[in-house]
């Protein structure tokens, strides 16, 4: 863990850096400020280092060993599940056999395209940054190699989300499930996501949330019988019991500040409507994994939502509480990512090329 620990104070004090020397940004912008480029990059390089040279972590272990010893022809790759994930290690093995090289390339897209996004719209970056990785969700990367990186992909069509120009959305929510299937929920959900924050689909996503909890048994029949004939029927047989109920209330204060604060923070950031519902959405099936682990699965394409709404909470308040409030967030999750990941998961990190 020191190195995961490392990782983070790497990680904000370069992002810390590139706010505080940021230049401000044409009227029109989402962001009223650009942060450094330079020191942004720092705090990219550091996640990309400690993901892509790790040797454990989740599944790393079964990514490593079906890069070693599966023959990515084209009749293989089109036979299985995720054919762009297929694409990619094909490619991959035309300059080396090495895993490594695999697990070094996922995390730099993954990590490049989630930074570059936070670039543009979180307003504290390194309050986006920091709740990446004490909140999990990096820890998420290195496990569920192709969720997040599909995530990451769908995450960089925010900018048509917010416009509503769906053909767009669309295409790159496509490319995003040759990587994982489940990104197609996105088509959906984008229609759902395009009213305003707090209007009476939200309330009703909130309400469905809670019947789903009280009736699940019912709900997961139907839903597992009619995904039974398609690559996730398997989930059904899933025994995990529910995800942390611990994680759903750390997903939900946010939200919380949010409502309170609507009204200021519909003046502060003119399209927070759009990136509210997606956190939202991502704290509906946060609440619904409780009942099932599987469903926790879902809630990273709107997670990375929630890691920009964070970043706007602490401007909700007045001039005088942001800085106990940017403290509080800091102090908590670091809390939360000591329990999480020390005592509750137990984590150890390893790597062959780093060593602490």
């Amino acid at each position: 863990m020191s190195l995961l620990w490392m990782n983070l104070l790497i990680v904000f004090s370069f992002a810390f850096l590139s706010r505080w020397i940021a230049r401000p940004t044409p009227l029109g912008a989402a962001v009223p400020i650009r942060p450094n480029k330079l020191f942004v990059f720092g705090s990219l390089a550091s996640l990309v280092t400690v993901s892509g040279l790790r040797a454990n972590i989740g599944d790393t272990y079964f990514y490593k060993h079906a890069y070693e010893s599966n023959d990515f022809t084209l009749e293989y790759i089109l036979s299985e599940k995720d054919i762009g994930f297929g694409f990619l290690q094909m490619v991959l093995k035309q300059f080396s056999d090495d895993p490594q090289l695999m697990l070094f390339v996922t995390a730099l897209v993954t990590n490049l395209l989630i930074v570059i996004v936070f670039y543009y719209y979180s307003r504290m970056i390194e309050i986006s940054l920091c709740v990446y990785i004490t909140g999990g969700l990096f820890l998420v990367s290195m496990n569920g190699i192709r969720q997040v990186l599909a995530a990451a992909i769908a995450f960089t069509a925010i900018r048509f989300l917010i416009q509503g120009r769906f053909f767009p959305f669309a295409c790159i929510v496509l490319l995003a499930s040759l990587f994982h299937q489940t990104a197609l929920i996105l088509l959906v959900l984008y229609f759902v996501v395009r009213f305003p924050a707090w209007s009476r689909v939200s309330i009703g996503l909130l309400v469905l949330s809670v019947f789903i909890v009280i009736g699940f048994d019912y709900f997961s029949a139907l839903l597992f019988s009619a995904i039974e004939d398609t690559q996730y029927g398997h989930y059904k047989d899933f025994q995990e019991g529910g995800a942390s109920v611990l994680r759903a209330v750390v997903s939900a204060i946010p939200l919380i500040i949010a409502y309170l604060g609507r009204e200021k923070l519909k003046e502060i950031f003119e399209d927070s409507d759009y990136i509210v519902n997606m956190a939202l959405l991502g704290f509906v099936f946060m609440v619904i994994s409780t009942q099932n682990w599987i469903f926790a699965r879902f809630s990273i394409y709107f997670e990375l939502y929630q890691l920009i709404l964070i970043a706007w909470v602490v401007k909700l308040f007045h001039k005088r509480d942001e800085r106990v409030i940017y403290y509080g967030i800091l102090v908590c999750y670091a809390a939360y990512f000591y329990f999480e990941s020390v005592i509750s998961l137990q984590i150890q990190y390893r790597s062959d090329f780093l060593s602490f």
